[in-house]
């Protein structure tokens, strides 16, 4: 019978053996000389040794070759379709090699420290068109030692950016002289650091944020963000800044042009460029206390009294213009702006011109004709009248 019996334990077989009292360190001695380990890690592989007593003998009985422990850790190998794990492109993951077993085992796999799935003989899980939720850290286990579970691997799904989007700072209306700042977010992985702003087609900034300092009319439109990474790149949906002023350009014609006849009908149109458009327009004659008028377009018929200086005022919700002043002019019979009474002045005064350059021409030409009628005269004419009035050359019979 059996008296007493220990375990040993040594590291190596070729390192000089340390002889340790396994049941003191490892586990517990029972009646059947049984060893059981509890939390096994590396540190409990090598080689155990088992030696007894009998009442017989008082001779160590010890298994020379002894028994060796190995301990294998489970381990998860990640495998990719390029090398990375990208968006859509499948991934495999694998728990350790084969692990010896008289039945298949279970493998069960965790995704950050929670169970995820449950595949019976085959240690491989496949992620067949990766997903961002797929990310996270993988280990395994085996059936019946779930507790017991492996290093874990880190799998990050990549992706080119998306849900690009443009947001607008202050919110709200965005009047013309204030700050305007555009913001582009996206989801990429890696993030996103490459932003590109365009108005239209034409690049006008580069950055996460564009601002509009003193923002004028001319900087409305539809404004869009371009995000890049590693794996592409994408535009967001255009924003369209819409900016409010008060009027500006304000200006007035006048319907019909030329000279128009008094009693009929004229009309004075009031443009003008804002936003929100003009609604408000109002008419004023200079010299009066009162509009005399309102709408875009003013009518009245011609008389006396119509002549004056006219504009228009226009105004919407940010402000009010006023135009330059327009002369109207009655004139005899006919209304006419100043500058077509100045020009049927000058056509006055040059058929004046003219008429007195041909009166002036005709008076030479008469002038001219009598010298000439002269010197052809008789000169036989002249002598008869001299003899006539020589009273000395008379005879005495005549007188």
């Amino acid at each position: 019978m059996v008296a007493t019996s220990v375990w040993h334990y040594k590291k190596q077989t070729d390192a000089e053996p340390v002889v340790v009292p396994v049941v003191q360190e490892f586990g517990e001695h029972v009646e059947d000389c049984s060893l059981t380990l509890n939390n096994v890690t590396q540190d409990n592989a090598g080689i155990y040794q088992f030696s007894f007593t009998t009442n017989i003998s008082t001779l160590n009985l010890t298994n020379e070759d002894g028994v060796t422990l190995e301990i294998t850790d489970l381990k998860v190998d990640m495998v990719s379709e390029l090398g990375i794990v990208l968006e859509g492109k499948w991934v495999k993951l694998f728990c350790g090699t084969c692990i010896p077993s008289v039945t298949l085992p279970t493998y069960i796999w965790h995704k950050d420290g929670r169970p995820h799935s449950r595949i019976h003989g085959v240690n491989q899980l496949d992620l067949q068109e990766a997903k961002p939720e797929d990310s996270g850290s993988y280990s395994c286990s085996i059936g019946g030692q779930e507790g017991l579970l492996s290093s874990p691997v880190n799998c990050t799904v990549e992706w080119a950016p998306k849900n690009v989007s443009v947001s607008i700072t202050p919110s709200g209306e965005i009047v013309e002289g204030s700050s305007v700042t555009l913001t582009c977010s996206s989801d990429g992985n890696p993030p996103v650091k490459i932003y590109t702003w365009f108005k239209g087609s034409t690049s006008v900034g580069e950055g996460k944020t564009y601002s509009i300092p003193n923002i004028r009319s001319e900087d409305s439109g539809e404004y869009t963000c371009q995000s890049r990474n590693d794996h592409g790149e994408r535009r967001s949906t255009a924003v369209y800044l819409n900016v409010l002023y008060p009027p500006k350009n304000v200006s007035v014609s006048i319907s019909p042009s030329g000279e128009i006849v008094e009693g009929s009908s004229v009309t004075l149109t009031c443009s003008s460029d804002g936003n929100p458009p003009v609604k408000i327009y109002t008419w004023f004659k200079e010299g009066g206390t009162s509009p005399v008028g309102s709408g875009q377009n003013y009518s009245f018929s011609l008389n006396p009294r119509s002549d004056g200086l006219y504009y228009c005022e226009a105004h919407n919700d940010y402000g009010s213009l006023r135009s330059a002043s327009v002369p109207v002019v009655l004139n005899g019979q006919s209304l006419s702006l100043y500058v077509t009474t100045v020009v049927g002045f000058c056509g006055v005064v040059a058929l004046l011109v003219i008429g007195f350059c041909s009166r002036c021409k005709r008076r030479r030409q008469n002038r001219k004709t009598d010298n000439h009628d002269f010197q052809n005269a008789d000169p036989t004419a002249e002598e008869d009248t001299y003899t006539a009035l020589d009273l000395k050359s008379r005879t005495n019979d005549n007188v």
